[in-house]
């Protein structure tokens, strides 16, 4: 089945925000199986909305809008749907009730405008928004199919997920099965290397990489007459790419480093402290992003110069010996970072995150260091880039690193 995907807004053909809404929907389409037409961005013009989803409508079986159905004068999806399919808008009393209710329970008065956002026509059933005050629309018309979404994704992933994607499956004549291995340490074309022969495996199974700012996702997707046969598909093309990918594999799914990390930190019973230099507290902030972090991170110290970091408990012998940016002070950092906060496993971080080589190591040389009660490990990184960009990956790097060495303990328990 053909799929279209509309992005509403003057904002986003000004360039004011970057549309990731079409991104998600195209994604979620194609792993469902649907062949996406075109992606396509329209102004808050009636005229103009209206031409595109009456072209969509010629174009695929089904069409996702996402934005313009707030209570301004410029929101006229609801206005472009109707006259794509000539008929008449309504105000739905239930749709009313509910927005009243809402802004009650939020102890405003419903604004005369929101009255906008209950109205329907007879095609469209409404899609509840659990998160805000603009519900979807889901139109059937002469075989074709219009969800309608709203624009922020924080309201529009949660619709789609619970409300639209159920609906579209049904449709499909074979039911999917998803997985998805998240993966560390493998560049994208190093990863699709290793899973080349897996990929071309068989025509029912879809294997595609997607490089993330945090390592590369290894998607699966699976079709078959019944979900149980599609699992089925999934679990043995996964046994072959783990065989593949090995420990390069951190998680599934929504999982990060961060919480990968957290989660076995939790399971082991241990304690977390970080010093940071080039990171300039990232790796921390980071560590603090993953809900539940306050019960196993302890502190954390950004110490940019020698004299912050002696202060801290660095070796000034290790320094003066090495350098700031060196194997043997990043430890260093680790072990004082360990002490100072008294927790079980410690993380350092010292590099070169500007664009002026350091100490004669070139711009992004980045050290990496834990110290723990069986000793200590270290890797030597290289990243050139801007300077968010090296920031990023040595923070990532040295929660890979704590994950490794987690992996390896829990391994050694077994």
């Amino acid at each position: 089945m053909r799929a279209v995907v509309l992005s509403v807004g003057n904002e986003l053909l000004r360039g004011d925000i970057v549309d990731t809404n079409a991104a998600f929907l195209t994604r979620q389409l194609s792993q469902l199986g649907f062949q996406v037409e075109r992606v396509e961005q329209v102004g808050d013009d009636l005229t103009g909305l209206t031409r595109a989803v009456r072209s969509a409508l010629e174009a695929a079986e089904v069409t996702l809008a996402t934005g313009g159905l707030g209570p301004t004068q410029d929101d006229l999806t609801r206005q472009a749907i109707a006259e794509a399919v000539q008929e008449e808008v309504r105000e739905d009393p239930g749709l009313v009730a509910e927005l009243e209710s809402r802004f009650a329970m939020m102890g405003r008065r419903m604004p005369v405008r929101n009255r906008q956002q209950a109205l329907l026509i007879p095609s469209a059933q409404p899609i509840p928004n659990p998160n805000g005050t603009a519900p979807g629309w889901y139109v059937v018309t002469n075989g074709r199919i219009i969800a309608s979404l709203p624009g922020p994704p924080g309201e529009m992933q949660p619709m789609w997920n619970e409300w639209v994607r159920p609906h579209l499956e049904e449709l499909l004549p074979e039911r999917p099965a998803m997985l998805s291995l998240m993966t560390f340490g493998l560049g994208e074309s190093a990863v699709e290397e290793r899973i080349d022969d897996v990929i071309h495996w068989r025509p029912d199974v879809t294997i595609a990489t997607y490089a993330k700012s945090a390592g590369v996702e290894v998607h699966v997707t699976a079709r078959a007459a019944t979900g149980a046969e599609a699992a089925q598909l999934v679990e043995e093309a996964e046994a072959v790419l783990r065989s593949r990918l090995g420990d390069a594999i951190f998680g599934t799914g929504d999982d990060t480093l961060t919480s990968v990390g957290g989660r076995m930190l939790k399971q082991q019973g241990l304690s977390l402290a970080v010093m940071e230099s080039c990171t300039g507290g990232e790796l921390a902030s980071m560590i603090t992003d993953n809900p539940g972090s306050s019960s196993y991170f302890q502190g954390g110290i950004v110490a940019y110069t020698a004299e912050a970091k002696a202060r801290y408990g660095v070796d000034a012998a290790v320094m003066a010996a090495h350098g700031l940016i060196s194997a043997e002070t990043a430890i260093s950092m680790a072990g004082a970072a360990r002490r100072e906060f008294q927790a079980d496993v410690g993380l350092g971080v010292t590099g070169v995150a500007g664009t002026e080589p350091v100490e004669g190591r070139p711009p992004g040389t980045v050290f990496v260091a834990l110290n723990a009660a069986d000793g200590d490990e270290v890797r030597e990184i290289h990243r050139p880039g801007r300077r968010g960009i090296v920031k990023d990956f040595a923070a990532q790097c040295a929660l890979d690193l704590l994950r490794r060495h987690l992996e390896a303990a829990l391994r050694q328990a077994v």
